[in-house]
C-alpha cells in the first residue's frame, strides 16, 4: 500500500477514535495539518531533563511511575510532571506521591508543550489511540505491552512512527535481557544451522495470576470524591455497556479490552524470539487452541491457551500456557545443526546467567569446532542486569540520540500480528493466514 494512502487511512482511523472519545474537534484540527506538522517535539540535549507524563496509574502504571521516578532521582535524566487516570483515587494518589499534576483526562497531558515523553499503561484497548495521538503531538512514547489491541492498530502505529520520526519503545522489559541478543549472535554465526522451531511457555497458578485483582467497593461512575470513575472515557471505542466493576478492575478477563494470555503474557515470549531470529518475522499461518478448564467465573478469555505458527522462512513456533499449573517448558530454538536454550527454567521474564548451546553430535567437525568448540553442551555466560531499568534507560537514551530502541515499533508489530492472529484463530475456531503484501489476515494460504 502506498505511504500516502496508508497515512490517509491512519487518520481516518484516528478520527473515528476521536469521535468515540468526544475529541472530534481536536482531531479535525490536528488532521487538517500536513502529515508531519504535528511531530515537532523539541530536540533533547545530552544533559536535558526529560519531562514525563504517565497515562494510566493502576498497578502497572504505578510501578512504571516508580521506576521512572527512581531513575530520575538517581541520574537527573527524567522527571514525572503529570499523571492521568479515569479513576479519581488512583489519579490523586499518584499525583500526591510524585508531587506532580494529576488529570482525569489523558488529553491534558498530551496537549502540554512541556511534556517530552508519554508512558501509556492503560488497558490494552486504549494503547493505540493514546499512543497515536501522542505521536502526532510530537511526544515520544513508552507503550506498555501488548503494543495494542488489534492488528490494524499495530500497522497504524508502525506507519505513524515512520511519519512523525518519534521514538516508541514497547514496554516488554524482557527484551532488554542479554540472553536474546547473545542467542541472536550465535544463531547468526551458524551455531544451530538452519532454524527449524522455536518453543516457549508461560505458566502460573494463582488467583491474582488469573487477573482477579481486588475490586474497590463503592468505586464507579456514581462514586463520590475519590470513588469516581469516568466509565464512559474508560470504555472508549469498546462496546457501550453499564458499569461493571469486574470489567474495570479485571479487564484482562474480557475480549473487549484484552486478548487474555496471548496478549498479556505471550507478548513477553514472541517479542524476544523475534529478537533472537535473524530479523523480526511475520507468520504465514497461525492456529490456536485451549479453553476455560478451571476458572469458570465471569471470564471470557481461556485459562489454557496454545499457539502454533508457521513462518515463510521455513520454521515454526510452538507456545503453550495455562493459568492453572505453574511448571514451564524450556525456552529454546532448534536448528538442523544444534539447539540454543535461552531459558532452561522456561520463565521468559525470569533471569538467567547463561544460555546453552547443544550442537547435534554429527555436525561437530573441524570447521564447527573452530568456531564453537567440540563440547556437546556449552554453557555461555550471560551478564545479569535489571531489565526494567535497562529498558527504560534505553528509551530515555534513544530520545536523545534518536536511535531505534530495543523493542521498537516494527519488532512489536511483528510480535503483535502473531499473537493477535492466535486470538482470532481461537475465537473463530479456524486456521488463519497472513497476506504480507497487503498486511492483513486472510482465510486461505497466500500464493508465493
Amino acid at each position: 500500500m502506498p505511504d500516502n494512502q496508508d497515512s490517509v487511512n491512519r487518520r481516518d482511523f484516528m478520527v473515528k477514535t476521536a469521535v468515540v472519545t468526544g475529541a472530534l474537534g481536536a482531531a479535525r484540527e490536528m488532521f487538517a495539518k500536513p502529515a508531519k506538522a504535528a511531530a515537532t517535539g523539541k530536540v533533547i540535549g545530552a544533559n536535558d531533563r526529560i519531562n514525563v507524563g504517565i497515562i494510566g496509574v493502576g498497578g502497572r502504571g504505578s510501578y512504571l511511575a516508580g521506576q521512572y521516578a527512581t531513575i530520575g532521582e538517581r541520574t537527573g535524566a527524567c522527571k514525572i510532571v503529570a499523571v492521568a487516570d479515569v479513576y479519581e483515587k488512583r489519579k490523586r494518589q499518584a499525583a500526591e506521591k510524585h508531587k506532580c499534576d494529576g488529570y482525569l483526562d489523558y488529553r491534558e497531558i498530551i496537549n502540554r508543550a512541556d511534556i517530552d515523553a508519554v508512558v501509556v499503561a492503560t488497558p490494552d484497548h486504549w494503547h493505540a489511540p493514546i499512543a497515536l495521538e501522542a505521536l502526532d503531538h510530537g511526544k515520544d512514547v513508552y507503550l506498555e505491552k501488548p503494543m495494542c489491541h488489534t492488528i490494524e492498530e499495530a500497522r497504524h502505529l508502525s506507519q505513524t512512527v515512520k511519519e512523525t520520526k518519534r521514538v516508541l519503545q514497547v514496554g516488554s522489559q524482557t527484551t532488554s535481557a542479554l540472553q536474546w541478543h547473545l542467542a541472536k549472535k550465535y544463531i547468526a554465526d551458524g551455531a544451530i544451522g538452519k532454524m527449524i522451531m522455536s518453543q516457549g511457555s508461560y505458566h502460573r497458578n494463582s488467583k491474582e495470576g488469573e487477573w482477579n485483582w481486588p475490586i474497590d467497593e463503592g468505586a464507579g461512575p456514581d462514586g463520590k470524591d475519590e470513588n469516581y470513575i469516568d466509565w464512559k472515557m474508560w470504555l472508549g471505542k469498546a462496546p457501550k455497556r453499564a458499569f461493571d466493576a469486574d470489567r474495570f478492575f479485571r479487564f484482562r478477563k474480557y475480549w473487549d479490552y484484552s486478548g487474555g494470555i496471548a496478549t498479556d503474557l505471550f507478548f513477553h515470549v514472541v517479542a524476544p524470539l523475534n529478537i533472537c531470529w535473524s530479523e523480526p518475522q511475520f507468520p504465514s499461518k497461525v492456529s490456536a487452541s485451549g479453553g476455560i478448564y478451571i476458572f469458570k467465573d465471569e471470564r471470557e478469555v481461556p485459562d489454557t491457551f496454545h499457539l502454533m505458527a508457521e513462518f515463510p522462512q521455513g520454521h515454526s513456533l510452538v507456545l503453550t500456557s495455562t493459568m492453572a499449573n505453574s511448571h514451564h517448558i524450556p525456552g529454546l530454538i532448534r536448528g538442523h545443526e544444534g539447539t540454543i536454550v535461552m531459558v532452561d527454567h522456561g520463565m521468559f521474564e525470569g533471569r538467567t546467567d547463561h544460555i546453552t548451546l547443544l550442537p547435534e553430535r554429527r555436525v561437530i567437525d573441524d570447521a564447527y569446532k573452530a568456531k564453537f568448540g567440540d563440547d556437546v553442551e556449552t554453557r555461555i555466560p550471560v551478564e545479569q542486569k535489571n531489565e526494567m531499568v535497562t529498558h527504560i534507560t534505553n528509551f530515555l537514551d534513544c530520545m536523545r540520540t534518536r536511535e531505534k530502541p530495543t523493542l521498537d515499533v516494527d519488532t512489536g508489530f511483528h510480535a503483535q500480528v502473531t499473537i493477535s492472529m492466535a486470538v482470532q484463530s481461537y475465537r473463530e475456531g479456524r486456521v488463519l493466514y497472513w497476506d504480507d503484501k497487503n498486511q492483513k489476515v486472510v482465510n486461505k494460504p497466500v500464493k508465493a
